[in-house]
């Protein structure tokens, strides 16, 4: 029996279509980054950031307002390797109550940094200098487009054996000048000062379709 020529193309279009594409990837997730360490900062920063999935593509897009002018803001989702879900600090956990919520201090609640959303949030490289930078009006719209299944690869390859999860995860915004005084009791990363890494903003990624 012949098989007719438009079933053997469309045929042929199911077979090339990434997997996917194919399993109808489609979902949008959403985070409201609610401000953090106002008093400490100067700011009220907030942000909404948006995660699309169609298909191969993630689009990450964050708009962000009330941030320090002209500074490039360190920006990423955290979570816990172990999958558990995150949440977003409270003045709760300033455990050395110097009235801010330190990078270290978030690690209780919202766990480690994980994907960067810099210039190549693929590559997982957290220390870089493809940040966005705000406005003179202290704004910033950050949009980029990655594989999901890179993404992921790159992810299982840090954290073996862990999904992505976006609904597990929170979103940061840090930053703030190098001239803003700090307790000296403020924590950071390593030798990286803690007005590059004090939280500003805050939000749990949920997903709404």
């Amino acid at each position: 029996m012949r098989v007719p020529l438009v079933q053997l193309m469309i045929a042929a279009a199911i077979v090339a279509a990434p997997a996917a594409a194919q399993n109808g990837a489609h979902a949008d997730y959403v985070a409201h980054l609610a401000p953090m360490n106002v008093k400490a900062s100067g700011h009220s920063s907030s942000a909404l950031a948006t995660f699309k999935i169609r298909g191969d593509s993630l689009t990450i897009d964050i708009a962000a307002r009330g941030v320090a002018p002209d500074l490039a803001h360190l920006q990423h989702f955290h979570g816990f390797p172990d999958g558990h879900a995150s949440v977003c600090p409270t003045s709760a956990q300033d455990k050395n109550g110097d009235g801010v919520v330190d990078l270290m201090e978030t690690e209780a609640t919202a766990g480690t940094t994980m994907v960067p959303f810099t210039a190549d949030p693929v590559s997982m490289e957290i220390v870089v200098n493809t940040y966005p930078k705000a406005s003179a009006n202290g704004t910033y719209h950050y949009r980029k487009t990655v594989s999901l299944s890179a993404l992921e690869a790159a992810f299982g390859t840090k954290y073996p054996g862990q999904k992505i999860a976006l609904d597990h995860r929170v979103v940061f915004i840090h930053g703030v000048p190098a001239s803003t005084k700090l307790p000296s009791t403020v924590a950071s990363l390593g030798d990286i000062p803690a007005q590059v890494t004090i939280p500003i903003a805050c939000g749990k990624i949920e997903r709404v379709k």
